[in-house]
């Protein structure tokens, strides 16, 4: 391994020293991602652009989110996380082409990529000026299919999963006495050629316990597994609707 840059909540935790909320929160939410795709997949060394030979296009980004916060000294608050990318399109194999199916070629293409996320966490700041730190532990599991439309059918499968921890940062800053606020919340890891950065930035507006949030995520991907490989770039704007206790 040559090198590892994850920033996770213990080293601010021992810089700062720690919030807590009051009583027991809980929240959930549910959000749509208008995403676009770029990048390239790799399957034993033959590569492809996801964007310009596929035309892979979004067909559903869903987002489930839920949290759990206490007043209990030390032991880290529990944030989950299920994000569901889906994209397709058809498009036509360029000029090297891929994995044993021709230059030339038409092609439908799928790409099926989940992710599941596990934060504990600590609130550093609780004021209108919000802090949270931790780690995340992320499970993915990803697939691209391309097949060939005329025959002789071929099919082409590029699948990558693995559990990788990740830091964790998020911070927001409250509008007093409006109900609204600004924020940005990130993953990050960096190791041994490898990458993830998931990110996103918002506008928020919470009355009673409804919670209406907008704004953009950006998913970058640098990912190797065993002979097949992606690297891609997911970003677009979303918008979510929640509760809050």
């Amino acid at each position: 391994m040559r090198k590892l840059l994850l920033l996770t909540g213990t080293s601010l935790v021992l810089a700062a020293p720690l919030a807590s909320a009051d009583i027991v929160g809980f929240g959930a939410n549910v959000s749509y991602w208008d995403s676009e795709l770029s990048g390239t997949a790799t399957n034993r060394n033959s590569a492809i652009d996801v964007e310009d030979d596929l035309n892979l296009d979004s067909d559903s980004n869903a987002n489930l989110s839920a949290y759990i916060e206490h007043p209990v000294p030390l032991l880290p608050n529990v944030r989950l996380n299920y994000t569901s990318i889906k994209q397709s399109g058809r498009g036509e194999v360029g000029a090297a082409g891929f994995d044993g199916i021709l230059p030339g070629a038409t092609v439908d293409s799928e790409l099926d990529l989940d992710q599941f996320d596990i934060t504990l966490y600590y609130e550093l700041l609780d004021n209108w000026v919000n802090l949270d730190a931790g780690l995340t532990v992320r499970t993915f599991d990803g697939e691209l299919l391309v097949e060939k439309r005329l025959p002789p059918s071929q099919v082409s499968r590029t699948t990558i999963d693995g559990t990788i921890p990740m830091g964790y940062l998020a911070a927001r800053f409250d509008l007093p006495l409006t109900g609204a606020s600004v924020g940005a919340e990130g993953n990050f890891i960096s190791f041994d050629g490898d990458s993830i950065f998931d990110y996103n930035a918002y506008g928020q507006y919470e009355f009673a316990v409804v919670q209406l949030r907008a704004g953009y995520r950006q998913l970058s991907i640098d990912y190797e597994d065993s002979n097949d490989a992606l690297d891609i770039e997911i970003g677009g704007p979303f918008i979510s609707a929640g509760l809050v206790f």
